[in-house]
């Protein structure tokens, strides 16, 4: 018996041209800012139409690998970590709203990551760091009775920690984590004076990096976090069917 095969499907033409611009970056060994050919000379040189290459270029514009400005010629993108996790985004929030087990995965990861950040935070922070986690805490007082602010100033509270340790990939992934769950916490955490609880909480953090104390900020991050999963798996089971 013969064996059973997939039909071969025939390639875009936009496929085609991503992938020969993608080896023409590569083989020419081209960086950020340098000149990629213009539309009407990737036409010439590849015999296909304009269509083609403009869905090719919004492709790979789209990927973050080369940028396409009105009136001038693509250029190879600066590589952006942000970036990268921000394409990732839509697809992200996607998986986690239909994948309870990437949910748990991804919360798990969160605690392993922000008490490990915590904790480098209380080795090496500066008063100047501090300082700016003082005025964070500030304005989460203040907008005790604004949700959305309020939610969007945790997230700048956690971002500033991670910041401290001076990795930009450790920010990146921060921000990314807390940007795909945040619609979970709007949705579903939101409880009428939690905003207490979470300055208490924030607090305890802020005092651990504060004192240099790793394992007490370490501590205080990690019920800070298994509270809050906590209270997101309570929602969730009251609004399941």
């Amino acid at each position: 018996m013969a064996p059973q095969t997939q039909p071969i499907r025939r390639r875009k033409l936009s496929d085609e041209v991503k992938e020969r611009i993608l080896e023409t970056i590569q083989r020419e060994a081209l960086g950020p800012g340098d000149i990629l050919p213009s539309e009407r000379e990737l036409m010439n040189q590849y015999g296909v139409g304009r269509p083609a290459i403009r869905e090719a270029m919004q492709s790979l514009q789209s990927m973050g690998l080369i940028e396409v400005r009105h009136g001038e010629r693509p250029r190879v993108a600066e590589p952006s970590m942000d970036g990268a996790l921000d394409q990732m985004s839509l697809t992200m929030k996607h998986i986690l709203s239909h994948s309870g087990t990437t949910l748990e995965h991804l919360k798990e990861a969160r605690i392993g990551l922000e008490c490990y950040l915590v904790a480098k935070a209380a080795d090496v922070r500066t008063e100047a760091q501090l300082k700016h986690l003082a005025e964070i805490m500030d304005a989460l007082r203040e907008a005790r009775d604004a949700p959305v602010k309020f939610m969007t100033l945790d997230g700048s509270f956690h971002q500033a920690i991670a910041e401290i340790p001076g990795n930009p990939l450790y920010s990146a992934v921060t921000h990314a984590i807390f940007d795909w769950l945040s619609v979970f916490h709007v949705a579903n955490v939101r409880t009428p004076g939690l905003e207490e609880l979470t300055l208490s909480e924030h607090q305890e953090i802020y005092d651990g990096i504060a004192q240099g104390d790793p394992a007490q900020a370490r501590s205080a991050m990690k019920r800070h976090l298994m509270r809050s999963n906590a209270l997101y798996e309570q929602a969730n089971a009251r609004t399941d069917p």
